[in-house]
């Protein structure tokens, strides 16, 4: 691609003009201050993303109040600065800033004093405490848990009530908090405000959860009442703004399921456009309905739902209205944003974790340069998110310390070697490269990738190969020269002023009697197509290997049991994927031994003989073939005779062996401080 690509035509919104079709959709990060300001952080990750290329970025989930649950806020003017100070950053490189405005489903204010109350009662009890006044401190500390307690009840009770429960008086203050929030917004220099038509907004609009019978339930001008109320106030209160709408959609599953419950369903959206854009939004994002309990239905992972899954809907809305339409959701690659502008299905393409994994995107397709794309994988992003944890990539080591983490220029002229061609010898070559030194790369194998080609094998895992193909494209582009089916001689690396060494690891068989019986197979042979086995298979390890093997052997009409000594299966792996590991495995009968401690495998054969550790008994296990699974172990690699100085990476860098996650980050940090 070039400059005359279709990303990178520039567009009007509004008042507004983005000088390219790439968008920032609102992504909770995680990186903002406890009061919800902007801080080093915040401002490094976005500017990142200015800096390379963006034209329109949307901070999400910015509250109009003080909520007690962390999140960005722009509920006070002493917060404004740090806001300003955002907007001229992101100016810098003609990149505009929006600020998506929502208020969360609950009622904050009430919350909020229950907690403050907490707070209270225990700094009187310490003030007692310091008095000697032990029945005092006693006291108080007992009201502040139970303070505590009642708040929590009162925010899981508003969760699935608010929206019914709160009065036309309380959703009004609501509205006016939103409209002072946006006009703090257009004080502070901010180009755009974004309405959440998700949370409460959208609770309101649905059907499914809006059970109200005045003004604002029932029919469907009563459900979206609230959310026009709250577009003309924003209008009113900073009338220099762009007004943008995220509209989420309640989709159907492949199975004619609802995806989602706040928002709503596709026709209904559909004809809300219209009334959108007739209340003067200028831009509308179609996105996915949220509410299920589970982010994978918003955040799909890879593998769980097609690509562009809500395009239709967009590419419906596009025909209904006049003004922009932004898509969302599983666009990975430059070529499908391409193919959506192309085709005239929407008039912006937001990329959400392909900016985390790749925040140069718009200036890559530019210079037709190699891009680095999503797996879709969730396990730094969505996983982080699910657990109120600052969002990171497993492919990207500067995302999320965009401030402190970049590519050093390098130390003179140099000459590096890399041993293995697995993800961390990859990565080294690759910003070894970057920092001016001359690469090359040695493997015993024909092809690059290692383990990642083990990864790919079990059902949704095949778009994790993204990550080899990145590096197929990039390392010819940095003159990496790569030897393959070559090992690497001392000689090799005494000729180099460093070697890193990125050999990987191996699978562990379990050392108990009958491990070394001819029908005892490892989960990596198996993955790699080695062994065949069939029939009844028992899998040792319900880690994240052996859960993916047993979907495999399940997907080839294998029976499958899975013996784990923890007491829960796949507890590594992510919060949106594994209720569909689950839900195949109770689909296929998988049968799980938990709380299981293996002792043997019997004489002929067939059957493993363990121990119940939660109820002390004996346990027999029938199988055809036993799959070990219960971890790896780090290779090790000959550097007799080597001067050159030595440094690893990846999973033979340290004690324990390395998630990709790791593996980069170590890799990264080894090239980049040779």
């Amino acid at each position: 691609m070039s400059k005359e690509s279709l990303l990178l035509q520039p567009i009007k919104v509004g008042n507004l003009v983005l000088k390219n079709r790439v968008m920032f959709p609102p992504l909770t990060t995680g990186y903002e201050e406890r009061d919800g300001s902007i801080g080093p952080r915040s401002l490094n990750f976005y500017q990142r993303l200015a800096k390379g290329g963006v034209s329109y970025v949307v901070v999400g989930d910015v509250a109009p109040v003080n909520t007690a649950t962390p999140t960005p806020k722009l509920c006070d003017d002493r917060q404004i600065p740090t806001f300003r100070k955002l907007a001229d950053a992101l100016h810098e490189y003609n990149c505009k800033l929006a600020l998506q405005v929502f208020h969360p489903e609950y009622d904050v204010q009430g919350m909020g004093r229950m907690i403050n109350a907490s707070f209270a009662a225990a700094k009187q009890a310490e003030a007692a405490k310091a008095q000697g006044d032990m029945d005092t401190f006693a006291s108080k500390m007992e009201e502040s848990g139970r303070l505590r307690k009642e708040a929590f009840a009162k925010l899981h009770h508003d969760m699935l009530h608010f929206v019914n429960e709160a009065t036309p008086e309380q959703l009004h203050d609501i509205k006016m908090a939103i409209a002072a929030c946006a006009k703090r917004a257009q004080q502070a220099g901010v180009d755009a405000i974004e309405v959440h038509g998700d949370r409460l907004v959208g609770s309101l609009c649905s059907t499914v959860l809006n059970q109200r019978t005045d003004a604002y339930g029932g029919s469907f001008e009563n459900r979206v009442r609230f959310a026009l109320e709250v577009v003309a106030a924003i209008k009113e209160a900073a009338p220099e703004m762009m007004v943008e709408y995220k509209l989420p959609v309640v989709t159907r599953n492949a199975d004619g399921t609802l995806r989602g419950k706040g928002g709503l369903i596709e026709e209904e959206a559909l004809e809300f456009t219209k009334m959108l854009e007739a209340a003067g939004v200028d831009m509308i994002q179609v996105a996915q309905a949220n509410h299920t309990g589970n982010m994978g239905d918003t955040i799909p992972p890879m593998g769980t739902v097609p690509y562009n899954w809500t395009l239709h809907v967009a590419e419906q809305a596009k025909k209904l209205v006049s003004i922009p339409v932004a898509t969302v959701g599983r666009v990975v690659t430059v070529e499908a944003g391409e193919e959506i502008l192309k085709n005239g299905q929407a008039d912006i393409i937001a990329y959400g974790r392909s900016l985390l994994c790749d925040p140069d995107i718009a200036n890559k397709v530019a210079k037709d340069e190699p891009i680095r794309a999503c797996l879709n994988c969730n396990k730094g992003c969505v996983d982080a998110i699910s657990i109120s944890q600052p969002v990171s990539c497993i492919l990207n080591a500067e995302n999320g310390n965009e401030g402190k983490v970049f590519i050093k220029p390098g130390d003179g002229k140099k000459q590096v070697v890399v041993v293995g061609a697995g993800i961390a010898g990859l990565e080294a070559a690759r910003v070894a490269a970057l920092r001016g030194y001359a690469v090359t790369v040695y493997d015993t194998a024909k092809e690059i990738g290692g383990q990642i080609h083990l990864a790919a094998v079990p059902p949704r895992k095949s778009e994790i190969l993204r990550s080899v193909d990145y590096y197929k494209a990039i390392l010819p582009a940095l003159n990496v020269n790569m030897k393959l089916g070559t090992a690497c001689t001392v000689a090799d690396m005494n000729a180099a002023d460093a070697v890193v060494v990125a050999v990987g690891a191996h699978n562990v068989m379990l050392p108990i009697p009958g491990a070394d019986r001819d029908n005892v197979v490892s989960a990596w042979d198996v993955l790699a197509g080695k062994v065949n086995v069939s029939g009844n298979c028992a899998v040792i390890g319900g880690g994240l290997v052996g859960t993916e093997t047993a979907e495999h052997l399940l997907e080839k009409g294998c029976k499958v049991s899975i013996v784990e000594m923890m007491d829960k299966v796949a507890s590594g792996e992510s919060s949106t994927i594994l209720p569909i590991i689950l839900k195949d495995f109770e689909q296929g009968g998988v049968k799980q031994y938990v709380n299981t401690k293996v002792n043997s495998i019997a004489e002929d054969g067939k059957a493993i003989l363990a121990t119940d550790t939660a109820n002390n008994t004996d346990v027999t296990i029938p199988c055809d073939y036993v799959v070990m699974a219960v971890g790896s172990k780090k290779n090790t690699f000959d550097v007799a005779g080597v001067t050159t100085p030595v440094y690893y990476a990846g999973d033979c860098s340290g004690e324990r062996t390395a998630n990709i996650g790791s593996a980069i980050r170590t890799a990264y940090d080894v090239a980049n401080n040779i």
